[in-house]
């Protein structure tokens, strides 16, 4: 099954104009400024200036009637669409095409229809990575910037999905939002300290997937058991490798090698060879009788 199309996904949302007065078609605006973002525009004057300078060649490509629309028309636009739906189209978008790529890799097909069959090991693609930010440019005076929650998908290099919070404090409320909407079977989701919360955890392993997050200061108990763990497996594998089958088959073969005699201490001489000390007292009895 195809992965549905951008354009196709921007132009069934809701069209917050009025019905009078329409001059524009939804899809040819969305089509206008996600060319312009995809092209590096980081305003609506560069986006208006963008249709002007391609002139009606775009304009009639993204189906606008007639001339592509100004700044002021784009910002009314922009500023009455729903930022939710927005969110949804894209993650629709991007969920589309991460399936259609399972599907396209060798094995993808089994993968795909059963990404928590037993014995499937994990792999890049199953990577979600929880993460908040502020967003650049976006604080104004003494108004705190706009802060989000997202879910990105490392080997696609996109967001999956994400959600606005108040403040830094609240990303562990809008993370569950997130996992909520999220697929998680055959997932490892990873973040930093601020979502290692038992909830999360739980969330994530109700919906069929694993975790992996980083463990701070900000939880002393589970830092210590966790630190406390390792060092004992570290003792156990040290006993282990002293006390093993392997271990004395080896000193054994040691000392065989070294004549049976064991180790001998640096800058110790060898014991004199018995033959030797006989030769020469023979020798010395030949030279006294002559």
């Amino acid at each position: 099954m195809a992965a549905p199309a951008l354009y196709d996904l921007l132009a069934s949302l809701p069209d917050p104009r009025s019905r009078h007065g329409r001059r524009h078609p939804l899809p040819a605006l969305m089509g206008l400024l996600t060319l312009g973002l995809l092209l590096g525009c980081k305003s609506l004057e560069a986006i208006a200036q963008l249709g002007r300078d391609y002139g009606p060649a775009l304009a009639h490509a993204l189906g606008f009637r007639r001339k592509t629309p100004s700044k002021s028309t784009l910002s009314r636009f922009a500023r009455r669409l729903d930022p939710q739906a927005v969110e949804n189209a894209l993650s629709c978008w991007i969920g589309g095409r991460l399936a259609a790529a399972a599907v396209a890799a060798p094995g993808g097909a089994t993968a795909a229809r059963d990404p928590a069959a037993p014995g499937r090991r994990p792999t890049a693609a199953d990577v979600t990575s929880l993460d908040g930010k502020t967003l650049r440019g976006s604080r104004e005076g003494e108004l705190p910037g706009q802060h989000l929650v997202a879910a990105y998908a490392p080997h696609a290099e996109a967001v999956l999905a994400q959600i606005k919070v108040d403040a830094k404090t609240n990303e562990h409320k809008a993370a569950l939002q997130l996992l909520g909407i999220l697929p998680l079977a055959g997932k490892v989701v990873i973040g930093d300290a601020l979502f290692c919360q038992r909830d999360v955890a739980a969330r994530i392993v109700d919906g069929g997937g694993a975790y992996l997050f980083t463990v701070k200061g900000n939880q002393p108990g589970l830092e210590t058991d966790i630190a406390a763990g390792f060092a004992f497996e570290a003792a156990a594998r040290q006993v282990a490798a002293a006390f093993s089958p392997g271990a004395a088959a080896a000193a054994a073969r040691a000392e065989c090698a070294n004549g049976g005699q064991g180790a001998r201490p640096r800058g110790e001489a060898p014991p004199a060879d018995d033959d030797a000390a006989d030769v020469a007292a023979e020798m010395a009895g030949v030279g006294a009788g002559l």
